[in-house]
């Protein structure tokens, strides 16, 4: 196999391992009842005039499956951080205890956990499309080195490897989508 061919296919199973990885910081997101300080990801609070991601302006701890604790660094930008909680819309109502923002993660309903369900399926399909959209990059790479001069037969090898390498990280997607919809199920 030739070094472009080779360079081809990394870069086939890099952006695919990328896409993963993506779609494994989303399913974070989508919480199943229990508590993390990944649910609060993505707040911004104005700190000090500057639009500043929550963890960077407080410790965020869970110190049971039903609530986080909010303790911000200084003590003046609890009610701003509470707002910004508030603001971030995530179905949560911290509670202003003078120092901390305490937040009870409410039980999920058997209607929120289908609709859970169906938002973790949608970012599983994104991702296959994804996945997909990087196999025709690079077929379409390969392509372009048959043009070069690269052997057909090589090229062939190389278009094979780029689907087993499709099946592969497709696999993954649906056997996380399936480990996930089993824990958002599960009450």
């Amino acid at each position: 196999m030739s070094e472009e061919t080779q360079m081809v296919l990394s870069e086939a199973e890099e952006g695919m391992q990328n896409a993963i990885a993506h779609l494994d910081k989303e399913f974070q997101k989508i919480r199943a009842g229990k508590a993390s300080p990944q649910l609060l990801e993505g707040v911004k609070v104005d700190y000090y005039g500057v639009m500043t991601p929550i963890e960077q302006t407080a410790n965020i701890n869970t110190p049971d499956p039903k609530q986080i604790i909010v303790q911000p660094w200084d003590k003046s930008m609890v009610p701003v951080i509470e707002k910004a909680i508030l603001a971030a819309n995530l179905g949560f109502n911290p509670k202003n205890e003078g120092e901390i923002l305490r937040i009870i993660v409410p039980p999920i309903t058997e209607e929120r956990r289908k609709e859970l369900v169906k938002k973790a399926k949608q970012e599983a399909e994104d991702t296959k499309i994804s996945i997909r959209n990087t196999r025709r990059a690079a077929n379409d790479m390969a392509k372009d080195l048959e043009k070069e001069g690269t052997p057909e037969d090589e090229v062939k090898r190389l278009e094979e490897q780029i689907q087993e390498l499709t099946n592969k990280f497709t696999k993954e997607v649906d056997e996380k989508m399936e480990a996930k919809e089993k824990d958002i199920m599960t009450v």
